[in-house]
């Protein structure tokens, strides 16, 4: 363990045997990179992706690799995923060379624009060619930012998850829920951004920090390579007596996490648990008690690991990952090998094809005489039927007596006589 000029622990170094690579792809995947960069990844290697030369002017990667083709001329793909595909097919023999003898890939990116959602999925499938293990941390659009964007961005997010082993997406209309009507754009985006650095800083932890309880790295690898599913997490910390109940609150307030909603439907749960010396056996225990009480059938692994520098902090790493996808044909979104989703029949074709000509031949002609009738005939009308209208009448019975009312006097109104029933009096037909 080292110590920094301020008298501080600096965290552990990773684990020599396992190469962790973040690459930060176009502009909302190099804003996530750079809250990484300053929160501090020792052994971490940062590249920056993009190719727009103002984001890559402005980030402070060691590492910059600007995707180039005639049509780009370094203005970026003006939101196209089509361009960025084409540019970073063409880099990628670059990207390769970039992604040889990684054991972990990460790949921070923006779903919706241009540069995330047509670079991403390229350079996925390249690091898993490459044998790396290869996770996604990926942003959505908010609503707002309407239908195409989000189209795209869904488009983008199924080409990701069919080339990556999991993918871990925030959805930014989540954040809706940490926000108050106060909150400014600026800081809307900051919190996106540090929630998605806080999910890879979850599982660089896990990896770099050998545990008590370990987290061995082909376990890891046994979770998620090959599933192509979309994972949640969720990291929580706090510190104080109260810590393990601290942490549990603000890990199921998770706005990825739903309440603990989303442990229900996974598959498979992967938990870390992060504290200083002073971490007793007792709050391992009712921490995982808890998480493990809401994961339903899902295979629960994990690991605790102790680090001088979180005295008095206990932090919790959650991987959610629910069921897997098929992976897709093509690699990437406006591939020609894609189909688009308004190119999608709304009926099934037939299997019987239309023979016959559409032609529909003219009426046959008719005798001057019997076009007038047939004018005469819509100029006057047919002519009414006569309709004969029924009377009721009583049947011709008579009537003995009255009983009691047979004195009564007749209860007459207008004329009427009320005793008669209304429908004789007034002609009503009964049928």
């Amino acid at each position: 363990m080292s110590v920094n000029p301020e008298g501080q622990a600096a965290a552990k170094p990773p684990k020599d045997h396992i190469s962790i690579k973040v690459f930060g792809v176009g502009g909302a995947g190099l804003s996530v990179m750079e809250q990484m960069i300053g929160t501090g990844f020792p052994g971490v290697q940062f590249i920056a992706v993009s190719t727009d030369d103002k984001s890559l002017a402005a980030s402070t990667a060691p590492e910059k690799i600007k995707l180039e083709t005639k049509l780009l001329r370094g203005l970026g793909t003006g939101g196209d995923p089509e361009r960025a595909r084409e540019a970073a097919e063409e880099a990628q023999p670059t990207l390769s060379a970039l992604c040889a003898g990684s054991d972990v890939i990460f790949i921070l990116a923006g779903l919706g624009g241009g540069a995330g959602t047509g670079i991403g999925p390229v350079l996925a499938r390249v690091a898993k060619e490459a044998g790396a293990l290869v996770l996604g941390f990926v942003t959505l659009p908010f609503d707002c930012e309407g239908r195409r964007r989000q189209a795209l961005a869904q488009q983008g997010l199924a080409a990701l998850k069919a080339a990556a082993d999991g993918v871990i997406c925030l959805p930014n209309q989540k954040i809706f829920k940490l926000i108050d009507e106060n909150t400014s754009v600026v800081e809307t985006f900051k919190i996106t951004n540090t929630l998605l650095a806080g999910g890879a800083q979850g599982v660089w932890r896990l990896l770099a920090h050998s545990g008590l309880i370990e987290i061995h790295f082909a376990d890891f690898c046994a979770l998620l390579r090959d599933r192509h599913a979309e994972s949640s997490f969720g990291v929580a910390e706090a510190s104080g007596p109260a810590r393990a109940r601290a942490v549990l609150d603000k890990l199921l307030a998770h706005p990825l996490l739903e309440g603990g909603e989303v442990l229900l439907k996974s598959e498979a749960v992967l938990v870390s648990v992060m504290g200083g010396p002073d971490l007793t056996m007792t709050e391992v225990h009712r921490v995982m008690e808890e998480i493990q009480g809401r994961c339903g059938h899902a295979q629960v692994i994990m690991g605790a690991a102790i680090d001088p520098a979180f005295n008095d902090r206990l932090a919790v790493t959650l991987i959610s990952a629910g069921k897997g996808c098929e992976p897709a044909d093509d690699h990437g979104p406006g591939s020609s090998g894609q189909r688009d989703e308004f190119d999608t029949p709304l009926l099934p074709g037939s299997d019987t094809a239309r023979t016959g000509s559409r032609f529909m031949p003219p009426p046959p002609a008719l005798p001057q005489e019997k076009l007038e009738q047939l004018f005469t005939k819509q100029r006057t009308g047919a002519p009414k039927k006569s309709v004969t209208r029924l009377r009721q009448t009583q049947l011709p019975l008579e009537i003995i007596s009255k009983g009691r009312f047979d004195k009564s006097e007749p209860t007459i109104h207008k004329g009427e006589d009320l005793d008669v029933p209304t429908y004789i009096r007034r002609g009503v037909a009964l049928n």
